[in-house]
This record gives structure tokens, sequence and C-alpha cells, in this order.
């Protein structure tokens, strides 16, 4: 697994085109599938944050994201939609979560300087095994031209 600023470094097109789908709104605004104890997939929209280097969700300390993160750190982030383009971007991999207080407090700013709020909510760190960006042209337009990125394992 690797971090977001690794993405940005190995593959710094893909990174941007990234963030400007994730930020497409001014709030970041995805939609993250989790594992459910029972192995079904649970997806709901969720507010990432690009900061501190990582790519960031705060889970609600009620939602069941957070049991099922904490549970089995298995993600799936996809971009919303935009209305001018049918262009898509998701990574994939484990989330962890952190409890450091000045990293929160640098995530927390970030966040909140994009309108979004949120009080004492669980921080996730989603970590990339896999990234994603689909570019369509105009409409109709098929296939999308695919750009991927998979994280190298590190060594032992």
């Amino acid at each position: 697994m690797k971090r977001w600023c690794e993405l940005e470094a190995e593959r710094p097109g893909l990174a941007a085109a990234g963030h400007a789908l994730l930020y497409y709104y001014k709030i970041g605004l995805g939609y993250l599938a989790t594992v459910r104890a029972d192995g079904a997939p649970r997806v709901h929209p969720v507010c990432p944050t690009v900061a501190h280097g990582g790519l960031y969700v705060f889970v609600g300390n009620h939602s069941p994201k957070r049991g099922d993160l904490l549970r089995d750190g298995r993600y799936a982030l996809h971009a919303f939609s935009t209305p001018e383009t049918d262009d898509e971007f998701t990574v994939a991999g484990r989330a962890e979560r952190v409890d450091d207080a000045a990293v929160r407090a640098v995530v927390y700013e970030a966040y909140t300087a994009t309108g979004a709020h949120t009080s004492d909510d669980t921080l996730f760190e989603l970590l990339l095994d896999r990234a994603l960006h689909a570019k369509y042209g105009p409409r109709p337009s098929w296939p999308p031209v695919y750009s991927t990125w998979r994280a190298a394992p590190r060594p032992l």
C-alpha cells in the first residue's frame, strides 16, 4: 500500500486527474465502498480530503462504515460524476485509522477549508493499492482512454 503522495510522485497526471474529479464540486466528494461483516458491499457518499501527503476520510462514529473499516480495512472510493463529462476516477486499498492529533489537525483544516464540517468523527487514511482514471471524449463516447496504476510491493 502506498500514500497519495507516492501516487503523485509516480503518476502525477493520473493523480492530478483524480484530484480534479474528487474536488470538482469544491468539497471532496466520492462514494466509499466497504465490506460488511456478512461480506456484502456497502456504499455511501463521503467527503475525501487530500492533505498531509495522504487521502483521508472522516467517518461518523455511529456509521456502519466505521465498523467495516475497523474490522476489514478494504475499501474502494469512486469520485462523483460531473455534469460535463463521463470521466471516472477510482482508488482502492486499505484504510487505516489515524489517531495522531497533529495529523488530524492538518487534515481537519484542509477538510473544513472546502466548506465541509465534522465534529468527533473517526479519521482514516486511505492507503492505495491501485488507481484508475477513465477519460472519455465528447458524448456519446466509447471506449474511454484508461490510465491505471498499481502500488509496487514494498521490499521486506
